[in-house]
């Protein structure tokens, strides 16, 4: 196949994409910054974007914002919760309220288990469709192309309408609830990273050592390790009090588990630590 063949059908591929995308109208219920971003990324990709959040505006970020879930969910075919945790069943409970017979509930907030079971029953209740996602890596780094993980008799369907506007979907097996778990047995790891790096800093810091074991941690996590120590670092005081309610579903679930969970105790006690010290 010659090159400008190839050109060809990567030119037919990316129509075909942007027309099926085109057909997709999708709600955003929360614009923090991953709402945010995925409302803004959707619409650059040709899906038709709506979004609502009664306490910010981002209108300026040129997002078609609503000022009433109840315009915004309008004609929706697919709507992503991006609320947070807490807020996240009393979303559910307002939203299939309105939503368009047929629509697709997308819960992408990290959450436990049972709290996403919950949203779940919720929406079967009104007769909709839904899918328990979740989000693989912090959403700024590549916005709406952020790795997603989605489980439930709806993850196929959420996955056949967000690939097309360039979206990776991976399908776990299981119901609702098996993605989440997923995704808090990776964070298991990931926000112990995080902890083991700040305690080996903090103690460098103490001695006059940081400079240098902050290199030496950076050179262990290869050639992007100066903005992964700092993306460690940043994102765990930045984001702390979500991770610390994240970390407390963690280990509900290692507790369910019957597993050892010393590690994660003591990377809940640090987050809880710089939670306290922020306030």
């Amino acid at each position: 196949m010659d090159r400008g063949t190839k050109c060809q059908q990567s030119w037919r591929e990316s129509r075909r994409r942007r027309r099926v995308a085109a057909m997709v109208r999708i709600a955003v219920m929360g614009l923090g910054e991953a709402g945010a971003l995925y409302a803004r990324g959707l619409a650059d990709a040709g899906a038709e974007v709506t979004g609502y959040d009664p306490h910010v505006d981002v209108s300026a970020l040129g997002i078609a914002q609503r000022q009433t879930l109840a315009d915004c969910l309008e004609g929706a075919e697919l709507v992503l919760s991006l609320v947070g945790a807490r807020a996240s069943v009393d979303a559910a409970r307002d939203a299939v309220e309105r939503m368009a017979p047929g629509a697709l509930l997308a819960d992408l907030n990290t959450a436990a288990p049972a709290t996403k079971r919950e949203v779940a029953a919720l929406a079967r209740g009104a007769g909709m469709a839904v899918a328990d996602v979740a989000v693989l890596a912090p959403v700024p780094r590549a916005g709406h192309r952020t790795p997603l993980l989605a489980s439930g008799d709806a993850a196929e369907e959420f996955a056949r309408r967000m690939r097309p506007l360039g979206v990776p979907v991976d399908v776990a097996p299981g119901g609702i609830g098996d993605a989440a778990r997923l995704k808090l047995l990776r964070a298991v790891f990931m926000k112990g990273l995080a902890a083991l790096v700040i305690e080996g800093l903090e103690a460098a810091r103490a001695t006059g050592a940081e400079e240098w074991l902050r290199a030496q941690i950076a050179a262990e996590l290869g050639a992007d390790g100066d903005t992964a120590v700092e993306r460690l670092v940043a994102g765990t005081y930045m984001h702390v009090e979500r991770r610390e309610h994240e970390l407390r579903d963690v280990l509900s679930v290692l507790d369910e588990a019957g597993t050892p969970a010393d590690m994660t105790r003591a990377t809940h006690a640090w987050l809880a630590r710089i939670l306290a010290e922020s306030r």
